[in-house]
């Protein structure tokens, strides 16, 4: 198990990042909205604490099914299909930490809902830069071996059932980086990743297979 603690400087936020997070794509904000923010990012270089942790594993790919050992994830024929060729698979977590979604909770209790909107914006921003900090050590270390990555899948995504969750933590364990999770496959602290990555000579990052992929919804859709 790899596993690493970062600043929130480590994870190279800047404004426009939770800008976009929040819908202000290519538009400034209100000055309200952008001094809040600003205000939020100081106080978490002081209080938060990212983390990320994955362990790498040998399994077996077959059809829509990724086994290790007793441990079956039905990762669905979309992801299948991005991991097939893989000559070993890295299973992550990424957290923002507890310090933001404390912040987030206060803010609505106070009934402060703009604080309250931003720092759930922020904790999210949070999440995935530490998501894309652990690929860039994990790049580092598969470099020797002449391989690559692909793009990270996350239970919850292309047809990959939520309940998996409670077998992708039984690879990691019950308490990697601080992250547990409750009955509801919900992961604790909320503004965390956890997922999969196929690892190998002919590996690629690409586009997220939009076209092939029910959720309408999702943030990394292409139109």
């Amino acid at each position: 198990m790899t596993e690493k603690s970062l600043s929130l400087d480590d994870l190279r936020i800047n404004e426009e990042d939770v800008f976009r997070q929040m819908g202000y794509d290519g538009v400034w904000p209100p000055s309200i909205v952008a001094e809040l923010t600003a205000t939020m990012l100081e106080r978490l270089k002081v209080e938060s604490g990212p983390r990320f942790g994955y362990v790498t594993v040998y399994a077996s790919l077959g059809g829509s099914t990724l086994e290790v050992g007793d441990v079956k994830l039905h990762v669905g024929k979309t992801i299948a299909q991005q991991l097939r060729g893989a000559e070993a698979f890295v299973f992550f977590v990424a957290t923002a930490g507890s310090e933001v979604v404390t912040m987030q909770r206060q803010r609505f209790a106070d009934g402060d809902m703009l604080g309250a909107f931003i720092a759930d914006a922020i904790g999210s921003v949070m999440a995935e830069h530490c998501a894309d900090q652990m690929e860039h050590l994990l790049q580092q270390n598969i470099d020797k071996l002449g391989w690559h990555h692909t793009n990270r899948f996350s239970p919850g995504y292309c047809q990959w059932p939520m309940s998996d969750q409670s077998s992708l933590f039984r690879l990691l364990g019950d308490n990697t980086c601080g992250v547990t999770l409750n009955d509801q496959y919900v992961m604790s602290p909320l503004k965390s990743v956890s997922g999969v990555i196929g690892l190998g000579t002919e590996m690629r990052r690409m586009d997220y297979a939009c076209a092939l992929c029910s959720m309408t919804q999702c943030k990394l859709r292409k139109r």
